[in-house]
């Protein structure tokens, strides 16, 4: 009898999700229901900790808490002010909350509610592209406002003829290709994690020599792989989408910050002249001193 050294068949339906339909509109109900428990969960961890971040304590010292969480900030705050200057004060909040919506919507596919091959009650939503490209197109179109704002209509489309005219097919072809990229880059990286799973739960048959390792080895790769892949391909998935959010809000203000800032030196060093003539002034004014007879 021929050992069994692979699997002759895995299942695995990618894409595919329990639907709902309502006014010719098909809706994924899985990520729908798991994005809002996620939402969900996000915002009550963020109340939770506005109240102990704001809770006095009876020596007035800082708890862990509040200084684990002003450490963070901080050292965001900073990094993105020293590469791209001081951008909006909501930017930050909102990179923020998207990393933390992001790393736990990556994290939740851990927890094994899969109850068979056909029902998974809390799925991974970022291996769905409606949900990427919903959470891309709220950064871009807040990108777009924001630069309106800081530059004025005829400032911000000013930009799409920078450096040179001839180059704004290809400005407009690269302001239209960053959410889908946004998107894209998320789902890609969730979605392929989802289909090793299910190469892994494949080798559950595998029993070469008559020797039934399968189940052995198709828990421990499960195991590895959901670690690497959930945990921390999926935190640095979160860690990329927050980043570019911040970098693309920066880009779009970009040169408004920098001239207040130029308008701010050049201020101070004006002020600077001015008390030095001042100063020369008064040394010219002062009455000389007699010459000592000889």
């Amino acid at each position: 009898m021929a050992a069994v050294i692979a699997p002759l068949e895995i299942a695995i339906h990618p894409g595919e999700h329990p639907e709902g339909h309502l006014f010719g509109w098909t809706f994924n109900l899985d990520t729908i229901w798991v994005t809002i428990f996620v939402g969900a969960l996000v915002v009550g961890l963020g109340l939770w900790a506005r109240k102990k971040l704001t809770e006095e304590t009876t020596d007035h010292v800082p708890t862990k808490l509040q200084i684990l969480w002003e450490t963070i900030i901080n050292e965001v705050t900073k990094q993105v002010e020293a590469n791209l200057g001081k951008v909006n004060p909501f930017v930050i909040p909102l990179a923020t909350a998207l990393f933390f919506f992001i790393l736990f919507a990556n994290w939740i596919e851990i927890l094994p509610t899969e109850l068979n091959e056909d029902v998974h009650l809390l799925p991974s939503p970022t291996a769905d592209t409606n949900l990427t490209y919903a959470m891309a197109a709220i950064v871009i179109i807040g990108v777009w406002t924001f630069g309106v704002r800081q530059k004025g209509l005829k400032g911000y489309l000013k930009h799409f003829l920078e450096p040179y005219p001839y180059l704004l097919p290809l400005n407009i072809l690269e302001e239209l290709v960053k959410p889908i990229t946004l998107a894209l880059r998320l789902f890609g990286n969730i979605f392929a994690g989802g289909i090793m799973l299910g190469l892994i739960a494949g080798l559950v048959s595998l029993a070469p020599a008559g020797i039934p390792v399968g189940g052995f080895l198709a828990g421990v790769l499960n195991v590895v792989w959901k670690l690497f892949d959930t945990m921390f391909l999926g935190a640095l998935q979160a860690f990329i989408f927050a980043l570019l959010t911040v970098l693309y809000f920066g880009m779009a203000g970009g040169g408004h910050g920098d001239h207040d800032e130029q308008h701010d030196e050049d201020q101070d060093a004006q002020q600077g002249e001015d008390k030095l003539h001042e100063k020369h002034s008064d040394a010219d004014r002062a009455p000389a001193e007699p010459e000592p007879a000889h």
